[in-house]
């Protein structure tokens, strides 16, 4: 059963990336037509794609879930990797966090460290407006409610006024060697400043992230970068990952120490 609900992963990260056709996708992936066939009918069946001939389509971008929402999804998994990110954060250095809760579990962990903290997650407004350890700079721009943070040109004019010592990236998505997937083009618009203006890049995504390509728009990592990731990630998933050049893997165990 998890083999196949792996491989019908797969088969939607490569009908989003153009591969729709059954041959094509029984070839990238070892098995027979029939196989794709079946595996097709029962993504159809569940909505997430559209039977074409002789393949299918994506139907629709998923849904993007609310912060508040996605706090209690995976939550050991984010913990443990918040609780690793958290040690790779020097007193003294000026870090850059980015929306999302598995980062806000991050900023929770941190808020009594001596530090210079960037973000644009309004989450973590309250929590470092009342720390006296927490040099705090909040990027402005227009308000997405579903994520609770700001994005659009104010914002990016502001950061790249700015440069920081580390990064802190959330995602909905990423696939090896494509990059990493948001709702809206204007996330990554903003995400991209983001990289640009940081020493060092990690992109904190639970294993249900990883090779998860259902919203439309990308941004690609073309630079050195950290992907932490927890347990739950299998081998499958993480060694398309930890074959790219530039690309380091950290693991979290359930202590967040880096397995």
């Amino acid at each position: 059963m998890r083999r196949r609900r792996e491989r019908e992963q797969q088969i939607l990260d490569l009908i989003q990336a153009g591969e729709a056709d059954v041959d094509a996708l029984a070839g990238r992936l070892d098995v027979s037509p029939s196989t794709i066939r079946r595996d097709l009918q029962r993504l159809s069946d569940s909505g997430a794609v559209m039977r074409t001939y002789g393949g299918a389509v994506l139907s629709r971008p998923a849904a993007e879930a609310t912060l508040s929402s996605r706090e209690h999804i995976n939550l050991q998994a984010k913990q443990a990797i918040a609780a690793m990110a958290a040690t790779l954060v020097a007193d003294g250095d000026r870090v850059l966090l980015d929306v999302g809760s598995t980062v806000e579990a991050l900023g929770l962990r941190i808020k009594d460290r001596r530090l210079a903290v960037v973000t644009n997650n309004l989450a973590l407004v309250p929590v470092f407006a009342q720390s006296e350890t927490i040099e705090l700079t909040l990027l402005g721009g227009n308000v997405r409610p579903i994520s609770m943070g700001t994005f659009g040109p104010l914002a990016e004019l502001a950061i790249r006024r700015l440069t920081v010592d580390k990064l802190f990236l959330g995602a909905d998505g990423v696939v090896a060697g494509r990059g990493l997937c948001e709702a809206t083009p204007e996330q990554v618009a903003l995400k991209e400043r983001m990289v640009e203006q940081a020493s060092e890049v990690y992109l904190l995504a639970d294993a249900s992230k990883l090779g998860n390509a259902h919203q439309p728009a990308w941004l690609p990592l073309n630079r050195p970068w950290t992907l932490l990731t927890d347990v739950g990630a299998t081998a499958e998933q993480l060694r398309p990952f930890r074959a790219l050049p530039g690309v380091t893997v950290m693991v979290a165990d359930g202590d967040g120490t880096a397995g």
